[in-house]
């Protein structure tokens, strides 16, 4: 039997009609701008439903720190409460640990995973730059962060090929655009993203998509994640670590066409 969760406190986006799509975003991200260039397309034939992390977006911060059961269950209860009872779930980065979890602690609600520039667990090259990632943005160091996270989450052929007054603005942007709840979302990468247990239990459609380029969670994490889930699929995607803003429609057309090859 498969029961309501408990009522979800996640601000979301809702958009299209069609069979159910929950998203799950990035550490440090937010739904507008890890699937904000891929929203058109996802709604075009499904229902999405786009819930922000506790202190990005429309999400205020947690008072506590964060579980990865407790978010996995939320992003859960934001779909229910939308009328959206069965769903695939799209997961980017360290969403990819949550749908992850949210598809073994409520399998009858979830039909299909997309798990993008993700992990099963960190490793200890993965963890350093987490580290590093909180430990600059606690000291208040948001420049010298901005330019630690563009050299490890763009690609090289992308950085190498900007212009000087284009990156100088990115950096800036970055730099005063870093959500309240960054820290929060590194610290459960640092001490819950484990969910190489999980892999064996699921039994549902599954693709990973590697960003190939990716220096921050690199293709070896895309690969341990692939090779753990019985009859997963692999697709390659020649990106850094944001297909968002290297990749998108590319990225989108990947994920629309699983859906639509597996009928979810």
């Amino acid at each position: 039997m498969t029961t309501a969760p408990s009522p979800s406190r996640l601000g979301r986006v809702v958009r299209g009609a069609g069979p159910g799509l929950l998203l799950a975003h990035g550490a440090g991200g937010g739904i507008d701008a890890n699937f904000g260039p891929l929203m058109d397309t996802l709604a075009a034939g499904h229902t999405v439903v786009a819930p922000d992390y506790p202190g990005t977006g429309r999400t205020p911060r947690a008072t506590a720190p964060l579980g990865l059961d407790p978010l996995a269950d939320a992003l859960v209860a934001t779909a229910v409460e939308e009328g959206v009872d069965t769903f695939a779930i799209a997961g980017y980065s360290l969403g990819s640990a949550v749908a992850v979890r949210a598809a073994t602690r409520h399998p009858g609600r979830v039909t299909g995973l997309v798990l993008t520039a993700g992990f099963a667990h960190p490793s200890p090259r993965l963890l350093l730059a987490a580290r590093l990632w909180r430990d600059l943005l606690r000291d208040g160091e948001t420049e010298r962060l901005a330019a630690f996270l563009s050299l490890i989450g763009v690609s090289a052929p992308v950085l190498d090929g900007a212009a000087q007054d284009g990156l100088d603005a990115a950096l800036k942007a970055t730099a005063a655009g870093i959500p309240p709840g960054t820290a929060d979302h590194i610290d459960l990468l640092l001490a819950e993203a484990d969910v190489r247990a999980d892999l064996t239990a699921l039994a549902v459609p599954a693709l990973v998509v590697s960003t190939t380029l990716d220096q921050l969670v690199t293709p070896h994490h895309h690969r341990q994640l692939a090779d753990g889930i019985p009859g997963a699929r692999y697709a390659e995607l020649a990106s850094g670590h944001l297909p968002f803003a290297e990749q998108p429609e590319r990225w989108a057309a990947l994920v629309t066409d699983f859906l639509h090859d597996n009928g979810i």
